[in-house]
C-alpha cells in the first residue's frame, strides 16, 4: 500500500493529500492489466446528437447510434438493415406485422417498403391485412379518443382500437367482401397465401399492401388467419355452404408452415424484420427450425425488432434475438439488434433510413413459382 500511496503522492506533487483528486485515490488499487481494461471499456464516448434544419431522418437514425437508450437501438437496427440491403448474397427478407399498424397510420409506409423492394416475404396478423382490405375497399379509420365511452360508440355502430375509430357497418361490408371472395373459389383447403392472393385479385386501390404484393410477387401469409375479421368472412361463407348442403373452402395453416420452409430452403441467405412480434415472428422463426426436414441446419443472418413488450413475463413477442439463438432460429453469428420503441414510431424512423439511404435502389426481385403448395424455384429477377 505505501508504493501505491507514493505513486499517489508523486502524481500529486505540490497538492496536499486532502486536496488530492478523488478519481486517482479510486483508481490506486487498479494493476497495470486493469487499467488497461479500463481504458478499452472508456474509450466510446456517447455522442450528443445534433439537429438542425439540415438534418434528414437518415442522417438522424445513423447518428442515433452513436446515442444511448433506445436511441441507440434504433441506430443498430438502422445498421442491421444496411448489412442485409448489402449483403451480395441478397438475403431474402420476410418482414412479420403484428400489432394496430394501420389503424396508427402505417398503411403507406409498409406498402411503400414493399414498392421500395425491402420486403419479399410478407407474414402478418390477420387483423392487419383486414384493415388493409376494409382501406382498399375505400372505409377509413377515424381519429379517437382512448377515454370514450365504450358503451355509446356501441350504440352508435363505431369500433374502437385505442384512439382509432371504424365504422361497424363498413366492417360488416368488409367481411362480406371476405367470404364472397370465398364463395368464388373452387371448394378444398388453401394457404393464406393462395387465398390472399385471390383476395388482391378483387382489389384496384394502387394503395393496398396487399394489392402491391400481388402486382409485385410478394407472397403474404396469415398463419392465423382465422383469428381475424377475415376469419369471420370466412365462417360467414362456411356457414352458408353447410345450409346449402355443398363444400366450402378452408384455410389450412400447416400448408403455410410447408410453404414458408420451402422458401426458406431455397433462399441462400435469410433476414427477418420484426415489427412487434406475436404469431408471424413465430412462424417466420419456425420456418428456420423446419429446415431439417430438407436436410438444411440454418438460423436467419440477420435480424430485428421493434417492440414494447416486456421481456419478463417469457412471452415470445418479448423474447430477445439472443435467446432464439438457443433454438437455433438466428445463427450465432447473425447480426441483429433490438430496439424497444413503438412501432407507430420506430417503424417510420426505419423506413425514413431505408429510404433516405436508397439502400434498395439496385436491389433486385424476387419471383416464386408455385405448384400448388410446392414452390418450383425461387428466383432473382
Amino acid at each position: 500500500m505505501k508504493k501505491k500511496a507514493d505513486k499517489i503522492s508523486n502524481k500529486s506533487a505540490g497538492m496536499r493529500m486532502d486536496e488530492a483528486p478523488y478519481s486517482l485515490f479510486k483508481c490506486a488499487h487498479l494493476n497495470s492489466q486493469e487499467i488497461k481494461k479500463r481504458s478499452a471499456v472508456l474509450q466510446n464516448p456517447v455522442k450528443q446528437i445534433v439537429v438542425d434544419d439540415k438534418t434528414t431522418v437518415a442522417d438522424m437514425v445513423e447518428a442515433m447510434a452513436g446515442m444511448s437508450i433506445q436511441a441507440r437501438n434504433i441506430g443498430l437496427c438502422a445498421q442491421v438493415l444496411k448489412n442485409i440491403y448489402q449483403d451480395k448474397k441478397r438475403p431474402t427478407v420476410f418482414l412479420g406485422l403484428a400489432g394496430p399498424l394501420i389503424a396508427a397510420g402505417l398503411r403507406k409506409v409498409i406498402r411503400d417498403l414493399i414498392v421500395a423492394g425491402a420486403v419479399d416475404v410478407v407474414v402478418s396478423t390477420g387483423a392487419i391485412i383486414y384493415q388493409d382490405i376494409y382501406a382498399a375497399l375505400g372505409f377509413d379509420h377515424y381519429k379517437g379518443n382512448p377515454q370514450a365511452n365504450d358503451d355509446n360508440l356501441y350504440d352508435l355502430k363505431i369500433d374502437r382500437i385505442y384512439d382509432t375509430y371504424l365504422d361497424e357497418t363498413m366492417v360488416w361490408q368488409a367481411d362480406r367482401f371476405c367470404a364472397m371472395v370465398a364463395d368464388g373459389m373452387i371448394p378444398g383447403n388453401y394457404s393464406s397465401r393462395a387465398y390472399l392472393e385471390l383476395v388482391a385479385d378483387q382489389l384496384k386501390d394502387e394503395e393496398s399492401i396487399l394489392y402491391q404484393c400481388r402486382k409485385l410477387g410478394v407472397p403474404v401469409f396469415v398463419p392465423a388467419l382465422n383469428d381475424s375479421s377475415i376469419g369471420i368472412g370466412l365462417t360467414e361463407h362456411r356457414v352458408r355452404c353447410r345450409r346449402d348442403g355443398r363444400e366450402g373452402v378452408a384455410i389450412d395453416s400447416i400448408r403455410d408452415n410447408e410453404e414458408i420452409v420451402q422458401i426458406v430452403v431455397k433462399s441462400p441467405k435469410t433476414a427477418a424484420f420484426y415489427v412487434a412480434g406475436g404469431v408471424p415472428k413465430n412462424y417466420i422463426n419456425d420456418s428456420i427450425v423446419m429446415g431439417y426436414l430438407y436436410g438444411l441446419e440454418r438460423g436467419h443472418d440477420y435480424a430485428l425488432q421493434i417492440t414494447t413488450a416486456v421481456t419478463q413475463d417469457g412471452g415470445l413477442s418479448s423474447s430477445t434475438l439472443k435467446e432464439a439463438c438457443s433454438w437455433g432460429k438466428i445463427d450465432k453469428q447473425a447480426k441483429s439488434a433490438m430496439a424497444w420503441v413503438e412501432p407507430s414510431v420506430a417503424l417510420p424512423l426505419l423506413a425514413g433510413y431505408v429510404f433516405g439511404k436508397k439502400l434498395t435502389a439496385n436491389r433486385s426481385r424476387l419471383q416464386f413459382k408455385w405448384d400448388g403448395a410446392e414452390l418450383k424455384w425461387l428466383k432473382k429477377i
